[in-house]
Order: C-alpha cells, then sequence, then structure tokens
C-alpha cells in the first residue's frame, strides 16, 4: 500500500508541474490520521486526489496483441496530461533466460495523448518516429552477460514481450517502478494452420514446414551459416507466407554427430523439398545466408541433380574451392594470418577471402548459373568480404552475359547477421569455430538504426522476388494465400 501511495504522490506531483492540477503535490507520502473518528483533513485531499487521477488513468494501446515477427504494431497511449513526459518500454525474457530490453522518452501532445508511429522519441535506445523502435532497439539489461545474440529457436511457443508505460523519462531501474499501465504481447514465427515436421533420416536432418491449404506451395530449402545447428524460424516464417520450407541442419553441434557439406547431401534435401506432395515441382528456391550462401551458389552451378528455380544469397560469397564446399575450413585454417581483433578483441574475419581471387578454381563460376539471383549485400560487413565478392560477382556474370539474372541489394550501415524483421541488431556476439572448436566473440558489424532498416527492408524484397519467381501468376500467389 505504502508503495502504491508514493507511485501515485510522484505522478500526481508531475501532473501538477505542468498546471495540470490547481495545486502542488509532494512527492511523499501524506500522513494519515483519525480524529473522533474522521480522517484528517491529508487523507481527505488524497482520497479527492485518488478520485481526480482514476478519471484520467492513461490507457495503453497495442493493436494488434498477436501477431507475426514481421507485422508492425501501433502503439498509443492515451488519457495522459497534457505535456506529460513519459517512457516506453518494453521487456522480453530471451529461452536463454536472458532479458532484453528497449524504451523511448516521449511527451504528450495537447491532449494527452502519444502515438508512437507519429510522436518522436527524444531518447533512450532509439531516437525519432519508429513506430517499432521497442522491438528492434531491444538491448541486454545492465549487467547481463557477454556476447549475447537473441534467437527464438522453439517456433511453436511465441515471443512474449511486455510493453508498458512509465512516469517521466526513465533510463534505468525500470524493475524497481511501478509501470503506469502494461500490455503483454505476443509475436509469432509461425502462423495459425502452419504444420511443422521432422525430417529424420539417415541421411538428411532438418525440419519441413508447410502452409494451411490445399496447395500446392513453392518451395524454399533453407540453408543457414556456419554457426551450426538446426535453425527453424526463418523457415517457419517463410511458410507463414505460403511457401513449403525446410530448415536444413548440415553443421551439427553435437560432439558425436558429423557435420555434413557434401554436395550431394543438399542435392538429397532439395529433393526431400521438391517431392513433397503439396509443393510445386519447377518452384523450388534456394535460400542461403552467409556459407549457406556459398552452398547455394555452388549448387546452382554445378549440381547436375537439381535445378533451382531461383536463389536468394544474402550475407555471402561465391569465393570458396569449387572441388568441395567441405574445402572452405581448410582455406579458412591456411588464412588464420589474416584474423584481427577489434580494440574490445572481438575478431574480424573479413579479410580472409581478400583479396578476391583470380583463380577460377577457387571461386564459383557465376557464368554457370542459368536461374535468378538475388544479392543482399551489408556495407558493414565485418565477417565476410560480400562488397567485394558482390562486385566481383555481378564482373563475372556481366562478362559471360547472364548479368540480367542478378539483383543485387546494397544496404550501409548493416552489418553480417540479417534476421527477419524487427529482430535486435547484435554487432558481436559469442561464435564457436567450427574447425577448432574455439569459443569467440565474433564481430559482425553494422549500426543499430541502419541495420534494422536493412532488415526490414531486405525481407520486403526477398518475398518479393520468391513470389515474382516462384509463383507462375499473381492469380496463383492469391489463390495459395487463401
Amino acid at each position: 500500500m505504502v508503495h502504491c501511495i508514493f507511485s501515485f504522490c510522484n505522478f500526481a506531483s508531475k501532473c501538477c508541474k505542468d498546471l495540470f492540477f490547481p495545486c502542488k503535490v509532494k512527492s511523499k507520502c501524506f500522513q494519515v490520521s483519525i480524529r473522533n473518528g474522521k480522517l484528517s483533513s491529508s487523507m481527505i485531499f488524497l482520497n479527492k486526489l485518488s478520485s481526480t487521477m482514476a478519471a484520467i488513468s492513461p490507457v495503453l494501446s497495442v493493436k494488434p496483441t498477436r501477431g507475426l515477427v514481421n507485422e508492425k504494431i501501433q502503439i498509443i497511449v492515451r488519457n495522459l496530461p497534457p505535456r506529460f513526459p513519459v517512457t516506453l518500454h518494453s521487456l522480453y525474457l530471451s529461452e536463454d533466460k536472458d532479458y532484453w530490453e528497449a524504451f523511448g522518452h516521449y511527451t504528450s501532445d495537447n491532449r494527452g495523448t502519444v502515438t508512437v508511429s507519429e510522436h518522436a522519441s527524444v531518447g533512450g535506445t532509439y531516437e525519432g518516429s519508429e513506430p517499432m523502435g521497442l522491438l528492434w532497439s531491444m538491448q541486454p539489461v545492465p549487467r547481463s552477460r557477454t556476447g549475447l545474440r537473441l534467437r527464438k529457436m522453439n517456433v511453436l511457443t511465441p515471443m512474449v514481450v511486455h510493453i508498458s508505460v512509465y512516469s517521466g523519462h526513465v533510463t534505468e531501474g525500470f524493475s524497481k517502478q511501478s509501470p503506469l499501465a502494461t500490455v503483454v504481447i505476443e509475436r509469432w514465427y509461425l502462423a495459425p494452420g502452419v504444420r511443422r515436421i521432422d525430417i529424420r533420416d539417415e541421411e538428411v536432418k532438418g525440419t519441413l514446414f508447410i502452409p494451411p491449404g490445399p496447395g500446392p506451395f513453392p518451395g524454399v530449402l533453407d540453408l543457414w551459416g556456419g554457426g551450426g545447428g538446426l535453425v527453424e524460424y526463418r523457415s517457419a516464417l517463410l511458410a507463414s507466407h505460403v511457401f513449403v520450407s525446410m530448415a536444413l541442419e548440415y553443421f551439427s553441434t553435437e560432439k558425436n554427430r558429423a557435420s555434413n557439406l557434401h554436395i550431394k547431401y543438399f542435392e538429397k534435401a532439395f529433393r526431400i523439398v521438391q517431392e513433397h506432395p503439396l509443393v510445386m515441382k519447377d518452384s523450388v528456391a534456394l535460400f542461403g545466408l552467409s556459407l549457406g550462401t556459398s552452398i547455394t551458389l555452388h549448387m546452382a552451378a554445378y549440381s547436375k541433380a537439381v535445378s533451382p528455380r531461383c536463389c536468394v544469397c544474402v550475407s555471402g560469397s561465391h569465393v570458396q574451392p569449387i572441388n568441395s564446399p567441405q574445402n572452405i575450413f581448410i582455406n579458412l585454417q591456411e588464412n588464420t594470418h589474416k584474423y584481427q581483433f577489434d580494440e574490445e578483441g572481438c575478431l574480424v574475419w573479413k579479410d580472409i577471402i581478400l583479396p578476391i581471387p583470380n583463380d577460377p578454381g577457387l571461386k564459383v563460376d557465376m557464368g554457370r548459373i542459368k536461374c535468378p539471383v538475388i544479392l543482399i549485400v551489408r556495407e558493414d560487413d565485418q565477417n565476410l568480404a560480400t562488397v567485394e565478392s558482390a562486385e566481383d560477382m555481378t564482373q563475372m556474370m556481366r562478362a559471360a552475359g547472364n548479368k540480367h539474372l542478378l539483383t543485387t541489394f546494397r544496404y550501409p550501415g548493416a552489418g553480417h547477421l540479417i534476421e527477419p524483421p524487427y529482430t535486435p541488431h547484435v554487432r558481436a556476439s559469442n561464435f564457436i569455430v567450427q574447425q577448432t572448436g574455439e569459443k569467440v566473440i565474433m564481430l559482425w558489424g553494422g549500426s543499430r538504426k541502419p541495420h534494422a532498416s536493412a532488415q526490414e527492408g531486405s525481407w520486403e524484397m526477398i518475398l518479393k522476388f520468391l513470389q515474382q519467381h516462384l509463383y507462375p501468376s499473381q492469380d496463383s500467389f492469391t489463390q495459395a494465400k487463401l
């Protein structure tokens, strides 16, 4: 009760400073006494003030409260005093039991309203008019473990985020204060009706996601990078946008389970997607990130068993020994002298493949590619020389006469780790080097706001690219959505 009175008095005091009340209220608890069975004048005043405050109790609205992770939300705070300072705060407890937060400082307008999509944050983890700032600017709370990266590993459950509004411009100690209002929202990678199917046979390990409806649908083979493990959330989100998608594990994080980088492994996985009865046989794409891009380009250029309809290549390179992708790590070990460390001790891999080799045996022959390719290039990538690689790929395809198949999007200020929209930017994080097992903090690069814009913009371009090349017509895409 005492805590509630303190919070209430603090709020009332700030209201008075803006001339909302004709009296002044000190930020301390009132002295309560009873005389002749009656409350003292101080308590009577408190009751009257409480009634007045109840009439203007702030109302926090967040819509939708349940949606996909790439869906925008609308946040509005109403019933505040005019020109009243507040802090909007988001809080998320990750599956690794780490808290992430973001916050923005606002001042209500003359109507006592804060509309996040229209009003500018003047401080916090983001500034300006940023409708999704409370999500993409999240960072670990103070005194968290180092090297954290926010990833959703169980796509069958949502990200549960608490959105709260606090009185005044607060920068720390949110857990020790009482919010004026809180709304809990759910952010999903998996849309209602999407089916998740484990693929576990002697040769292939992955997870298949199938959209609801009769189909048929286009297919996507989803390849992550050198971090290893089975990463499902991008495939789940692709299926939520009407693509049958298979997340493939080819780097195992299990000590007793070998990794598989042989081209036949990926061909087998491609055929699993292609031969599913709900998949359009001639509309299967490859989607690669980082090392996954190297695999994607290798398959598109050299595989005689599969023919992707199109390829999505994010933050990757064509530089690799063409006889086998497995030899990529031999090449890394031979170039450890090119490793660098920044001033904070983070490992920088960017120079490993520089200069881009002229030897045709050390890079994919881009002239052999016969399908459309989209390149997503991050200009502050500190993990891989993706800018230089993109320029060389463009020159190779121009010389070969297939440059018309290449679409490139470059994003200044964005780093290596490109995630679905509104995922918090991580400039550096913990990483296990596959060939040595060494745990390091890897520098990925990028700045928070440009990186967030790149994630949102590139996801939109990727979806349009896949829709354009995998659906025979717009009519079939509309029918599949229904």
